[in-house]
């Protein structure tokens, strides 16, 4: 009975072990990006930016991941995951606003 229940104790931190759910990333607006993005390109870049923060909030919605995710670390590990992606999506939203207010404020004087 105690190796059968050991299997059982072992199987499920197997399957806890790959309850991170994986969460889109957005990287951060790169020297090349500012050089070249025209504001046409920005709009694009900043819908993108958006779907990418949606995506974030599809893939933190409660499911079978959600459970496995807190039976294995108390949900520490998808917490910090969809915090991590939060910040960068929210950084590059941030960082391509900042850049068309630069760039296309110009335009339209």
């Amino acid at each position: 009975m105690s190796k059968q229940r050991f299997f059982v104790v072992l199987l499920a931190l197997v399957l806890t072990g790959c309850a991170t759910k994986q969460y889109p990333q957005a990287a951060a607006v790169t020297p090349e990006e500012t050089a070249t993005l025209n504001c046409s390109a920005l709009d694009q870049e900043l819908v993108k930016a958006h779907s990418v923060q949606s995506d974030i909030d599809q893939t933190g919605q409660f499911d079978a991941l959600t459970v496995l995710g807190f039976v294995g670390d108390f949900g520490l590990g998808n917490g910090i995951a969809k915090y991590n992606a939060t910040r960068k999506a929210e950084k590059r939203v941030t960082e391509l606003q900042s850049l068309k207010a630069a760039k296309c404020s110009q335009q339209l004087s």
